[in-house]
Parts: structure tokens; sequence; C-alpha cells
């Protein structure tokens, strides 16, 4: 299951996706951390057609878990050379200019 926020920005529409076990855990990389704080990905339940709307909208959007980067990937918003691994999940961000 994938938990879905949408919020509005002067920018556009912002979109954070996230696989639900992921939801408040800290993963490491060596290089950097990435904490799924549940403020900012914590949303509704959503199917994989729910995410690729949601990403056709969105101005920006922040990605993590290996379902939430993959439908993202999948459906052209995020080319797989550009998707973070860390230990135990991946992280990607989308940005439409």
């Amino acid at each position: 299951m994938m938990l879905l926020r949408e919020r509005s920005t002067q920018e556009g529409p912002l979109v954070s996706v996230c696989d639900a076990d992921v939801l408040g855990e800290t993963f490491e990389n060596g290089e950097a951390s990435l904490t799924v704080d549940p403020d900012f990905y914590d949303g509704e339940a959503a199917a994989a057609e729910e995410v690729v709307a949601s990403l056709s909208r969105a101005a920006v959007a922040n990605l993590v878990g290996h379902d939430a980067v993959g439908v993202a990937v999948e459906h052209g918003f995020v080319e797989e050379t550009n998707v973070l691994e860390f230990d135990g999940t991946v992280h990607a961000q989308y940005l439409r200019m």
C-alpha cells in the first residue's frame, strides 16, 4: 500500500508518496540519511492509478519506497538512473519545469 498526500503551493501542486511500511523510518546510504517524516508523507491510501493521476498534476513530487518510486519510473515521471538507493529503500524527486 502507498500513502499519497497533495498540497497546494505557489509553484503548483506538491505531491508526496511513500510505501506505507517506510513511514516514520530513517534510512542511510553512507553519504546521507532520509527520514520518512509522517508530517510530510502521511496521507491517504492510494492505488497505483491514483498515484499516477496525482503525479501528472504535480509541479514537485517526493517519493520513497520501492512501490512508490517504481510507479513513477514505470510511468515515465522519474528516470531509473536518478533514483537514490538507501539501505532498505529508494527515494526519488520529480520536478516539472
